[in-house]
């Protein structure tokens, strides 16, 4: 603490008063005595100075007005955080050439300067880097302790402030996860120049055996944020492989992987989206299936897999399917992330979205995370919190998002024939009539899934 940097609200026990108490006696005590030396004239120094800095001034400025509340709240401020973790504001003393503008403040509570609102606590310090609660109101921080508004981003999470600094805790930023299969592929590298200018992240569920011809692309997948997956060795419908023969599929896929970014899949994707919990299990991941079927691999027209996107429902967390094999497929990615972004959607992976929404991942099988989902149970791993607020009753938005898809398609998964190099469907598409369908372990409902395959396949 800075001795000559006080105000009047301290205790008579503060050692500050104490010291007073003892310049006092040096500047009498020649008084007293009749003599007068060098060390009094300098008690009487430092005691003038200590008079004009920690009480004269501190007067006139409460006279003048400084001590209005609402300027200057003269309280400590709670120590009460927004949340117990990390996010909390830590207290700085005053110290640099950052703080030239806040030493000039004399008294505790809220003060503003040309560079922003803050607040000093009564021992001189100040908060910054953090969330914090002041006389019930939560406030953020930045590193120089001025006060944060709009969107702030912690970790994977986003909060909004208001203009006066305070949180709003009924604004939520909605996530979408883009997932992109059957990659990498030639376009691929494209696709990452555009997230990487937008500060945005995608999950890539790739085919092993095309790891090799484009190595680069997983390195530079996990450099921007995004994260990798495995959707087998070969697109193989996994229900029709012993489980040894599954466990090889994605086993040599990690390999591949490993030798190309030095990291494994951290999530998986069944081909055309076939999977049970034998599987799961067995793959040691969890799995993801999607709640918007862009139907990108049969359209094969950018401008119908941008309508695709931003015309369907883009409920706060949805996963949505889409191929970086087609090149068709990206361009409508190169529009529509950052208008995704334009209208307030924040583009995350599969596993920082869970993490968002305050779910545990297991291997399990994963369709989307609307809010009803969470609030109805349907989601492994959730731990509760605020994402299911919007509960059931449809206020999110959404309908029904239980483990049925709900997607409203009528056509398969991501079931093209042209999985593993890019190559055309030769025209075949889906029945018509064909319904999308989901067992609680996502996986197809016999009937429907067989005679879409033994048609088509």
């Amino acid at each position: 603490m800075n001795l000559f940097d006080f105000n009047l609200t301290l205790p008579i026990t503060d050692p500050t008063w104490v010291f007073f108490l003892v310049l006092i006696i040096i500047l009498f005590a020649p008084m007293i005595l009749g003599r007068l030396h060098i060390p009094h004239i300098i008690g009487m120094i430092l005691a003038v100075v200590f008079m004009v800095r920690g009480i004269i001034i501190p007067i006139a400025h409460h006279v003048a007005g400084g001590g209005n509340s609402d300027q200057t709240v003269q309280a400590q401020a709670d120590t009460e955080e927004v949340q117990a973790n990390s996010d909390a504001a830590v207290r700085q003393p005053l110290k640099g050439k950052s703080d030239t503008d806040k030493v000039a403040a004399m008294t505790a509570g809220w003060h503003e300067d040309a560079n922003g609102k803050w607040y000093q606590n009564t021992d001189g310090t100040y908060f910054s880097n953090g969330f914090q609660d002041i006389d019930g109101v939560t406030y953020s921080f930045d590193e120089n302790g001025y006060i944060q508004t709009g969107w702030v981003e912690k970790g994977v999470k986003d909060y909004y402030f208001n203009e006066d600094g305070s949180y709003d805790p009924s604004k939520v930023r909605p996530m979408l996860a883009l997932t992109f299969d059957d990659g990498p592929g030639e376009y691929t590298d494209e696709l990452l120049d555009c997230l990487e200018q937008n500060n945005a992240h995608a999950t890539f569920f790739m085919l092993g055996q095309n790891v090799s011809s484009y190595p680069d692309a997983p390195k530079r997948m996990l450099e921007l944020g995004c994260e990798i997956g495995s959707h087998s060795w070969d697109h193989t419908q996994l229900t029709t492989i012993d489980l040894d023969a599954v466990a090889k599929q994605f086993s040599d896929t990690d390999d591949a992987l490993i030798q190309a970014c030095g990291q494994a899949a951290s999530v998986a994707r069944a081909p055309y989206g076939d999977g049970n919990s034998d599987i799961y299990n067995t793959v040691n991941k969890p799995f993801f299936m999607w709640s918007l079927d862009t139907e990108d691999w049969k359209l094969l027209d950018a401008d119908a897999d941008y309508s695709a996107v931003m015309n369907g429902d883009l409920t706060d967390g949805t996963i949505i399917l889409m191929h970086d094999i087609h090149e068709p497929s990206v361009k409508a990615a190169l529009r529509l992330i950052p208008d995704l972004i334009a209208q307030g959607y924040k583009l995350v992976t599969v596993s920082e979205m869970a993490e968002a929404k305050n779910v545990t991942l297991q291997n399990a099988c994963y369709v989307d995370f609307w809010p009803s989902t969470l609030s109805n149970g349907d989601v492994p791993g959730y731990q509760g919190g605020s994402d299911a607020a919007a509960s059931a009753d449809g206020t999110d938005g959404t309908s029904d998002a239980s483990a049925d898809s709900s997607d409203g398609s009528t056509d398969s998964s991501d079931g093209s024939e042209d999985y593993s190099d890019g190559s055309s469907d030769d025209g075949r598409t889906n029945p018509v009539g064909f319904t999308r369908s989901y067992g609680s372990d996502c996986s197809y409902q016999a009937i429907g899934y067989e005679r879409w395959r033994l048609l088509w396949m």
